[in-house]
C-alpha cells in the first residue's frame, strides 16, 4: 500500500459563537496557494454518524485541494448507495452544488493489503472547504463499509509555468484492478503500421515516482483498447491537465492503494495524450482500468464526464491516434473485433455474464461499460465509439470535394481556363491522415500533408475527370466522385453585334423607347451577356434583346461582354444617335393646323382632318418611329416607306396619350429613307395629330 497523508481535525471559533471545523495536514505547510512550487498532498477526512446507513461530514475547512472523492475499508466490498460532495471554491469562496460521486468502479483483481475501496475521484478545482453525506441505498439501515471518508487531493505546481494550448472538451473515467505480485519480464516494442501520436511525459506531468515504487508488469500483446472518462467538471483549463493527471496519480496510488494510476493513457479536451501507468508507452504495460480484462487490453481515459455532453472532436482525434497505434504493434484492425479471455466472474453494464477464464467477443475499440458494471465512459462518449473506430481504422471519412475555385458549373460539368483551385473535406482529423492526392484522369498531379485542403492544378485544353484522393495513415485509400471539368481558353463570339431599333413607347425629349438586340456563341457554353454601356444589366445566354431607352441627340456606344462557363469574354459595341425631327421639318401638303400643349414635343404639334392631307420626312438612318397624339376621336393615317404603302394606323384609343410612338420600322444598315404619313380622313372621326418622326443613326 502507498503512504498517505492524513489531516487532523480541529475547530475554529466564528462571529456569533459558531463552531466551524477545519483540517491541517500532516506534514503542515503544503505551501502558500499561488507558489511556484508545492508538493502533492492526499489528505484524509472520517466521515461521522449514529445512524447506520449514514454518514456525514459537516461543512469543513481544509487546506488547498483539487480533486476529491470517497473511499473506505475493503477493496472488494461495494458502496451500496449513494455519495454525494460540495466545496467551497479557493477564489470565490462560495460553496458550490451537490454533486454524486461515481461509486461502481472495478475492485483491483489482485488484492494486496491496504487497498481500500473508493468512488471515482472528481475534479473540483482549487478548494478549501467541503461537505460529503453517503446514504446506504433506498434509505435502509444496512450498515455501510467500515472506515469511510473524504479523501482529497491537492495536486500540487510542481513546474514553474503548467501552460499548453488547445481547446475542444473533455472525457469520462474509470480505475479498477491492480497487477498481480510478481512483475512480468519486460517485453520488447515492436513498431507499428501507423506513426506514434505526441505523449506528455510522467516526467513533463509532474509525476512523483516515488508513489509507485514497484516494477511495471507486461502482457504478452494489446489486442484492445478500452475507452473511459475520469469523472469531474469539463470546463477545465487545459492548462489544468497536468494538475488533474497528478490528482487521478494520487488518488489511485495514495487513496485506492494501487502501485500506479490505472490507466495506460490519458486524453483532455484539447486532445493532449498523456502517460499513464509507468513502464514504456510502446510496451504492453498492465493497467488497472478495466476489471477482467485488463490482461489483454489497454485503458485511455478522457479527461471530464461524458454522460450526456459529448467529448471534444479533438479528444476523439487523440484517443483514435492511441488507438490506431498501439492497435497497429500487432497487426490489430481498430474497426474489427476479438475475442478476449474474462479473467474474472463478473456481469456487465448491460447485464452479459462473463465466466472467469472463458472468451468473449469485444469491439476492439470498447467502453468500460463492455467490460464491467458502470456507466463509464459515460452514454455520451460511448456513442461516439463508433467515430473513434472509424477514424483510428481508416479509409478517410466524409472525404468530399466543396467547391473548384476559378472554374464555373453548368450542370454537372465544371469549366475553367484551366487552372483552377480545388477544394476538399473530410470529417477524419487531419492528424490521421498520412496524404491527400489531386488527381486528373486518374493520375496525381499535386499532393499534400493531411493538414492541406486546397491545391491550384493546370489542365490541358479539353474534358478532365478531377477528383482527390486522401491515404489514412492506415494506408486506406479513400477517393471523392470525380468531377467533370473542361478546359477551354477560347473566348465566346458575337454573331450580331449589338443594335438598336426604335419600339413602340412613350417619347420624351430625353428618352426614346430602343430594343437592343445582340446574338453570341460559344464553342463549349455560353454563360451571359452584359451591357456594359450606356448602362449596365446582365443577360442569360439565351436572351437576344432587352426593351430600354436611349436619350435623343446624343450619341452613345452600347457595349457588351459575352462570357462562358471557363470565364472567357469578348466584347463588341456600336454608335448609335437617336434624332426627333419636329413636325414642323416635314414637307406638307394639304390643310394643317398647329397645335401648342406642354403634352406634345416641343410643345407643338400640327393636326389634320383633311383627307389626303399629307406630311414627309426624308433622314438618313436604320430605324424611324412616328410619334403621334391619341385620343377616341383620333382618326386613321396610311404610312408609306419610300414611296411604298407600309401601313394603315389607327389612332383611336379610349385613353388620350401623348408622344406614342406607335409606328416603327427598322433596317438592317444606314441608309436614306423616306416615310410618308397621309391622313385617311375617316367617318366620324377624320382627325390626325402628328408631333414628330424619331430615327436612328
Amino acid at each position: 500500500m502507498r503512504r498517505r497523508a492524513w489531516l487532523t481535525l480541529g475547530a475554529v471559533l466564528i462571529g456569533g459563537g459558531g463552531v466551524v471545523t477545519y483540517a491541517t495536514a500532516s506534514p503542515s505547510d503544503p505551501g502558500a496557494p499561488g507558489q511556484e512550487r508545492r508538493p502533492v498532498e492526499v489528505y484524509g477526512l472520517a466521515l461521522k454518524g449514529t445512524a447506520a446507513g449514514e454518514r456525514k461530514l459537516p461543512r469543513t475547512e481544509t487546506e488547498q485541494f483539487s480533486l476529491v472523492g470517497v473511499s473506505w475499508s475493503g477493496a472488494l466490498k461495494p458502496l451500496e448507495g449513494t455519495a454525494q460532495v460540495r466545496t467551497r471554491g479557493l477564489e470565490s469562496g462560495e460553496w458550490g452544488a451537490w454533486r454524486s460521486l461515481e461509486l461502481n468502479a472495478a475492485p483491483p483483481e489482485d488484492v494486496e493489503a491496504g487497498m481500500r475501496g473508493a468512488s471515482q475521484p472528481l475534479w473540483v478545482g482549487p478548494s478549501d472547504g467541503v461537505e460529503a453525506r453517503v446514504l446506504h441505498e433506498d434509505g435502509t439501515t444496512a450498515a455501510l463499509p467500515k472506515d469511510l471518508e473524504v479523501n482529497l487531493v491537492d495536486p500540487g505546481v510542481v513546474t514553474e509555468a503548467e501552460t499548453r494550448v488547445d481547446a475542444p472538451e473533455p472525457a469520462a473515467f474509470v480505475m479498477d484492478e491492480s497487477p498481480s505480485p510478481s512483475p512480468s519480464p519486460e517485453p520488447t516494442a515492436p513498431p507499428s503500421t501507423v506513426p506514434q501520436p505526441p505523449v506528455t511525459s510522467r516526467a513533463d506531468w509532474g509525476a512523483d515516482e516515488s508513489k509507485s515504487p514497484d516494477p511495471s508488469e507486461y502482457n504478452a500483446e494489446v489486442k484492445a483498447v478500452f475507452v473511459h472518462h475520469t469523472d469531474g467538471a469539463n470546463d477545465y483549463d487545459c492548462a489544468e491537465s497536468p494538475a488533474i493527471v497528478r490528482g487521478i496519480y494520487a488518488y489511485h496510488t495514495e487513496v485506492n492503494g494501487w502501485n500506479d494510476v490505472g490507466y495506460n493513457f490519458l486524453v483532455d479536451k484539447c486532445g493532449t495524450v498523456f502517460e499513464g501507468r509507468k513502464g514504456g508507452i510502446d510496451r504492453p504495460v498492465l493497467g488497472a482500468h478495466t476489471y477482467g480484462f485488463n490482461r489483454e487490453s489497454a485503458g485511455i481515459a478522457v479527461l471530464g464526464t461524458h454522460v450526456t455532453g459529448a467529448a471534444s472532436d479533438a479528444a476523439l482525434a487523440s484517443v483514435a491516434r492511441v488507438t490506431a497505434w498501439k492497435l497497429g504493434q500487432y497487426g490489430a484492425d481498430p474497426a474489427g473485433s476479438v475475442k478476449l479471455t474474462a479473467g474474472a466472474t463478473q456481469t456487465n453494464y448491460f447485464g452479459t455474464a462473463f465466466t472467469a477464464g472463458e472468451q468473449y467477443t469485444f469491439h476492439r475499440v470498447s467502453g468500460h461499460r463492455d467490460g464491467f458494471n458502470t456507466q463509464c465512459p459515460g452514454n455520451a462518449l460511448y456513442a461516439q465509439l463508433p467515430t473513434v473506430r472509424t477514424w483510428a481504422a481508416g479509409p478517410v471519412d466524409g472525404l468530399r470535394i466543396v467547391s473548384l475555385t476559378d472554374a464555373t458549373a453548368k450542370g454537372s460539368t465544371y469549366y475553367t481556363q484551366g487552372t483552377p483551385v480545388v477544394r476538399w473535406s473530410a470529417t477524419t482529423p487531419a492528424a490521421l491522415i498520412k496524404r491527400y492526392d489531386v488527381l486528373v484522369d486518374g493520375r496525381s498531379v499535386a499532393g499534400t500533408s493531411g493538414a492541406g485542403y486546397a491545391k491550384r492544378i493546370t489542365l490541358a485544353p479539353g474534358s478532365h475527370t478531377v477528383s482527390v484522393r486522401a491515404t489514412h495513415q492506415s494506408g486506406a485509400v479513400s477517393t471523392t466522385d470525380a468531377l467533370t471539368v473542361v478546359a477551354e481558353t477560347t473566348a465566346p463570339v458575337f454573331t450580331a453585334a449589338p443594335t438598336l431599333g426604335l419600339r413602340a413607347g412613350t417619347v420624351n425629349t430625353g428618352s426614346a423607347p430602343v430594343t437592343l438586340r445582340w446574338k453570341a456563341t460559344d464553342d463549349q457554353a455560353l454563360r451571359q451577356v452584359r451591357l456594359l454601356t450606356p448602362a449596365t444589366a446582365t443577360f442569360s445566354a439565351a436572351a437576344y434583346l432587352s426593351n430600354r431607352t436611349a436619350k435623343p441627340g446624343v450619341a452613345s456606344a452600347w457595349s457588351m461582354r459575352a462570357y462562358d462557363y471557363a470565364g472567357n469574354h469578348r466584347d463588341a459595341a456600336a454608335t448609335y444617335t437617336p434624332v426627333i425631327l419636329r413636325e414642323s421639318a416635314a414637307v406638307r401638303t394639304g390643310t394643317w393646323s398647329t397645335r401648342s400643349s406642354t403634352s406634345y414635343l416641343g410643345g407643338k404639334s400640327y393636326s389634320s382632318a383633311s383627307k389626303g392631307a399629307s406630311l414627309s420626312w426624308t433622314f438618313t438612318g436604320r430605324s424611324a418611329a412616328w410619334v403621334v397624339s391619341r385620343a377616341s376621336s383620333s382618326g386613321q393615317a396610311y404610312v408609306y416607306v419610300d414611296g411604298v404603302k407600309a401601313a394603315t394606323v389607327d389612332l383611336r384609343s379610349s385613353a388620350t396619350s401623348y408622344r406614342q410612338a406607335i409606328w416603327t420600322k427598322t433596317w438592317t444598315a444606314n441608309a436614306r429613307h423616306t416615310v410618308k404619313i397621309v391622313v385617311v380622313g375617316t367617318s366620324g372621326r377624320p382627325t390626325v395629330t402628328t408631333d414628330a418622326l424619331v430615327y436612328i443613326r
